[in-house]
C-alpha cells in the first residue's frame, strides 16, 4: 500500500470521528436542553353569594346572567305567605300589649270610681250611726243601766264598721290611682317584647326581596322563576369585578426572588401584552400539594407554593378564568 493511500485512510478515519463527535454533540443538545420553564397560572375574583334567611318561592328574577348590577339594585323576590301570616299576628299582639298598657296607664273606669265612693260614703254613714250608738251605750253602762256585755255587743259593731270603712277607702283609693307602678311597668315591657316580635318579623319580609351589596357582574343563577329556596340557599353569584388578582403555583426553586411587594412581568395570552403585577400574598401549599422529590439523589424536596398578585393598573377586559403567564 502506497503512502499516499495510507494517508487517505487516516484523513477519512479523522473525519469519520469527528463527524461522530458532532452527530454525538448535536443529539446531546437537543435531548438534554430545556426550553426556559413556563409557570401559568389565571385571574381570580372576588364573589358573594346572594341567599335568604327564610324559605320561599322564586316569584321574579329582575336581573340575568351577564348583567351589571350596582349596590342597591333588586335581584329577586320571593313568595312567603308564612312570613306576612307571622306578620299579622305579631302586630295583633303588639295591640293587645298596647291595650293593657293603657288600661294600666288609665286606672279604672268612670264607674268604677264612682261605684267605690258610693260605697265609701256607705261605709262612712254605717261607721257614723255604729259609733254614736256606742257612745250612747257606753254613757248608759257608766251610769250602771246597761250590762257590760250589751257594751260590747255595741262596741264590736262599731270597730267592725269602722275596718268596714276603711275597706271601702282603700278600694277607692285603688280606683282613683289605678295599677300599680309594677303592673304599668309590666305592661310596658309586653309592648316592648311585641314590638321587637314586629321588628323582627319585619326583617324577615326585607329578606323577601334581595338587593345587591356590592357593584358586580351576575355570574350564575341558580334557580328558575317558580322554585322553591330554602334558608340560606344560594340563588345568585356576582363577582366583584373591581377586585381582580392572580393566582400561581410555583415551586420554590423557581420564586426567583419572588416576594410579597415585588413587581414582575405577566403575559397575557387573551391581549397578547405583558402586564405589571404586584405579589400581596405567598403561603406553601402543604404536603397535600404538588411537590418534587429530590432526595433520591441526595439533595432535599421542593414544596409549591400559592403566590396571589394584584395588576399594578386597571386593565380593560381583564375578566376571571384568563390565563397569566410568567417565563
Amino acid at each position: 500500500m502506497s503512502a499516499k493511500t495510507q494517508h487517505n485512510n487516516i484523513l477519512l478515519a479523522i473525519i469519520g470521528f469527528a463527524s461522530v463527535v458532532v452527530i454525538v454533540g448535536v443529539i446531546g443538545f437537543f435531548a438534554f436542553s430545556r426550553d426556559a420553564e413556563v409557570i401559568q397560572g389565571q385571574v381570580e375574583v372576588s364573589e358573594y353569594r346572594v341567599s335568604s334567611k327564610v324559605p320561599g318561592r322564586i316569584l321574579e328574577i329582575r336581573v340575568k346572567e351577564g348583567d351589571f348590577v350596582k349596590v342597591g339594585d333588586t335581584l329577586v323576590i320571593l313568595d312567603a305567605p308564612e312570613v306576612r301570616a307571622k306578620m299579622e299576628q305579631a302586630r295583633s299582639a303588639e295591640d293587645a300589649a298596647s291595650a293593657l298598657e293603657l288600661k294600666a296607664q288609665n286606672g279604672a273606669r268612670e264607674e268604677q270610681i264612682r261605684g267605690a265612693y258610693n260605697v265609701l260614703q256607705q261605709a262612712k254613714a254605717g261607721l257614723e250611726i255604729a259609733e254614736k250608738s256606742y257612745q250612747r251605750i257606753q254613757r248608759l253602762f257608766d251610769e250602771g243601766v246597761v250590762s257590760e256585755q250589751k257594751r260590747d255587743e255595741v262596741y264590736a259593731q262599731y270597730k267592725a264598721m269602722e275596718a268596714q270603712m276603711k275597706a271601702a277607702q282603700s278600694q277607692y283609693d285603688m280606683a282613683v290611682n289605678g295599677a300599680r307602678r309594677e303592673d304599668k311597668l309590666a305592661a310596658a315591657a309586653q309592648v316592648g317584647r311585641a314590638k321587637g316580635a314586629v321588628q323582627e318579623v319585619n326583617s324577615y319580609i326585607h329578606e323577601t326581596v334581595q338587593i345587591a351589596q356590592a357593584e358586580g357582574e351576575v355570574m350564575d343563577i341558580y334557580p328558575k322563576q317558580g322554585e322553591l329556596v330554602g334558608t340560606g340557599s344560594p340563588i345568585m353569584t356576582i363577582a366583584v369585578m373591581k377586585d381582580l388578582w392572580g393566582t400561581f403555583n410555583i415551586r420554590e426553586d423557581q420564586l426567583n426572588g419572588l416576594e410579597i411587594g415585588k413587581t414582575f412581568s405577566a403575559f397575557v395570552p387573551a391581549f397578547n401584552k405583558d402586564i405589571q403585577m404586584k405579589v400581596y400574598y405567598m403561603k406553601d401549599q402543604g404536603s397535600y400539594a404538588v411537590w418534587k422529590a429530590t432526595k433520591a439523589n441526595g439533595q432535599y424536596d421542593l414544596k409549591t407554593f400559592e403566590v396571589k398578585a394584584r395588576p399594578v393598573e386597571t386593565i380593560e377586559g381583564l375578566r376571571p378564568g384568563m390565563s397569566l403567564v410568567i417565563k
